[in-house]
């Protein structure tokens, strides 16, 4: 997980931390109480599965890029073999 991931994650568990205290203490009916609790938790919910989306394409993409990097590198490590191979033996 990077630093941004961990920021994200713990601002959101305080925010839902902060929203569950004000809730419960809150002079309202239990139902009402519950209700708002609820809507909360869908909230942090949906931004959790949209920050993890968001994750998985970066990983996604930076699986693709060290492919392609390593691609090259082994073409052309290929490439000086076959040449080196080529070349005759020097005695």
């Amino acid at each position: 997980m990077n630093d941004n991931t961990k920021i994200v994650t713990a601002l959101l568990a305080g925010l839902v931390a902060g929203a569950a205290a004000g809730l419960l203490l809150a002079p309202k009916k239990g139902s009402e109480t519950r209700d708002e609790l609820n809507t909360s938790v869908k909230k942090l919910t949906k931004a959790l599965k949209e920050s993890s989306a968001e994750q998985t394409e970066h990983l996604r993409e930076f699986k693709e890029k060290a492919l392609a990097a390593l691609k090259t590198k082994l073409s052309k490590a290929a490439k000086r073999v076959e040449q080196d191979a080529d070349e005759p033996a020097s005695v």
